[in-house]
């Protein structure tokens, strides 16, 4: 990794969506194994929600797993200052913008399709956390990836 993009890099990144169920965690899981360990990612929604066995299903066909991962809200997180927030649910997008309103952090907002309504077999209810998890490591890949090359 050159120096250029660790200083291009924000320090840390919190992703965000409506219950840190489905979409956020498998972002944090991501961008974990993609950015360098110097930067801090976390996830929250606006509520809790219960963890999801496709997640951890998906995720472990690409190395990767949750460990203790809980679902878990803004309050329950230490330290609530982030260099950038990103937004995967109309509603966690509010919030964020709602909580940053007086703050210096910056805030993108990456639509993202809810698996958990899709309904048919496994392999299809399948396919749907793999859409997600493959569309957000290109997302994660082209926002943070490109500064490699400068």
């Amino acid at each position: 990794m050159t120096s250029a993009l660790a200083s291009a890099l924000p320090r840390s990144v919190l992703f965000m969506c409506r219950m840190n169920a489905v979409r956020s965690p498998i972002a944090e899981a991501l961008a974990r194994s993609m950015l360098p360990p110097t930067v801090f990612v976390a996830s929250a929604g606006v509520r809790a929600g219960e963890p999801d066995p496709f997640v951890a299903a998906v995720l472990a066909e690409d190395g990767l797993s949750l460990a203790d991962h809980a679902p878990r809200t803004l309050a329950d997180l230490e330290d609530s200052y982030f260099d950038l927030i990103v937004t995967l649910a109309p509603e966690a997008h509010h919030a964020a913008l709602e909580l940053t309103r007086s703050m210096a952090v910056e805030v993108e907002y990456w639509p993202t399709a809810d698996p958990t309504t899709v309904s048919g077999t496994r392999d299809q209810i399948m396919a749907a956390y793999r859409d997600v998890r493959d569309r957000l490591k290109g997302r994660i890949d082209g926002r943070f990836m490109p500064h490699a090359t400068q």
